[in-house]
């Protein structure tokens, strides 16, 4: 009889998800990666990773299909609901994925009764919108959530929608900047720098927060395993809170970039800019990081978050504070030519 522990994780060809894959197989389980048949499968070259293309769009064929896995295979001990839309050229599709597709999810792992023990559900800081942004004072877990974003409302929709069902237990994970090797949109930063450019929004610094994808793993499979973390949900970061400046002058410390061009963009020009981008993007049928919901997340100053939950239950101490992730991703981009 094989006793070894199932677990699927969706969105497993993205950034995160080659994380959590790896760390799912370092952990010792059967790990399903669920990938649409589209999506590259470079980064999860592992012979013991089993694949699965979850029809999210056609609730009646998801049933039919997870039915048909868990009378092949036996229900995942864990699902970990990692898949999720970032960008878009319609903000409606943040809805339909993020939340819509959730929905669909959740009802037909419960009507296949391919119910796991527990589901995790990987969300966003952004689900709460603004915080203090006079006293910055942490986000705390129980203030209102008020997101501004179209990604934010979608993220708080899906997460709403899992407190309330009764399929499952869950957790809920919103976890605030991640970075690490692969990531794109902090690697446009870095690479920015390195030439010599470093541009701020804002004539108020930011503070913001990260946390390294590969200690978001340890903390997303950790509270998975531990039976008594049910129906409970946790922002992630590292502890630690930067300017948008310490962390532009670090990145030039790490990349030896002697002189670097430092500037304060004004917000204007950088929604200008956001929607410039977004309607190009329209136009080329693509996805881009500036776009007004974007313009959202730069203008919003305040990104600290109360992780003291976090550390109490599942002893969290990350592995990684923001030097030593940089100076891995670093290595990463130059080795895979991604940086000189």
């Amino acid at each position: 009889m094989n006793d070894q522990k199932k677990i699927l994780i969706t969105g497993a060809s993205g950034f995160i998800g080659g994380f959590l894959v790896e760390e799912a197989l370092r952990r010792g389980y059967e790990t399903w990666a669920g990938v649409r048949a589209s999506s590259s499968r470079a980064h999860l070259q592992d012979p013991r990773i089993r694949f699965i293309d979850l029809k999210y769009d056609d609730p009646t064929a998801l049933t039919a299909q997870l039915a048909e896995f868990a009378r092949k295979e036996g229900a995942w001990d864990y699902v970990l609901h990692n898949a999720g839309l970032t960008k878009t050229t319609d903000k409606r599709n943040f809805m339909r994925v993020n939340y819509e597709n959730t929905r669909h999810f959740a009802e037909a792992l419960a009507a296949a009764d391919c119910r796991p023990k527990k589901f995790l559900l990987m969300s966003s800081l952004s689900s709460y919108g603004i915080g203090d942004e006079t006293g910055f004072t942490p986000i705390r877990l129980d203030d209102p959530q008020r997101p501004n974003t179209a990604y934010g409302q979608s993220k708080l929709a899906a997460e709403q929608y899992i407190r309330s069902q009764q399929h499952f237990p869950y957790v809920i994970l919103r976890p605030t900047g991640v970075y690490g090797p692969g990531e794109r949109d902090y690697f446009l930063q870095i690479q920015a720098v390195q030439q010599g450019f470093d541009f701020a929004v804002g004539s108020v610094p930011q503070r913001i927060t990260f946390i390294y994808v590969k200690d978001l793993a340890w903390v997303a499979l950790t509270a998975l395993e531990k039976e008594e973390i049910r129906n409970r949900h946790y922002f992630v970061a590292d502890g630690d809170v930067y300017t948008d400046a310490q962390f532009s002058r670090l990145i030039q410390e790490l990349v030896g970039k002697k002189h670097v061009l430092h500037a304060r963009v004004p917000l204007p020009l950088v929604h200008l800019a956001c929607r410039c981008c977004e309607t190009w993007g329209r136009w080329m049928k693509r996805g881009v990081t500036l776009n007004s919901d974007k313009y959202l997340i730069l203008k919003q100053r305040n990104w600290i978050c109360d992780i003291t939950p976090l550390q109490r239950d599942l002893g969290f101490v990350p592995t990684y504070n923001l030097r030593r992730g940089l100076e891995e991703s670093i290595a990463w981009y130059r080795q895979k030519g991604w940086l000189s």
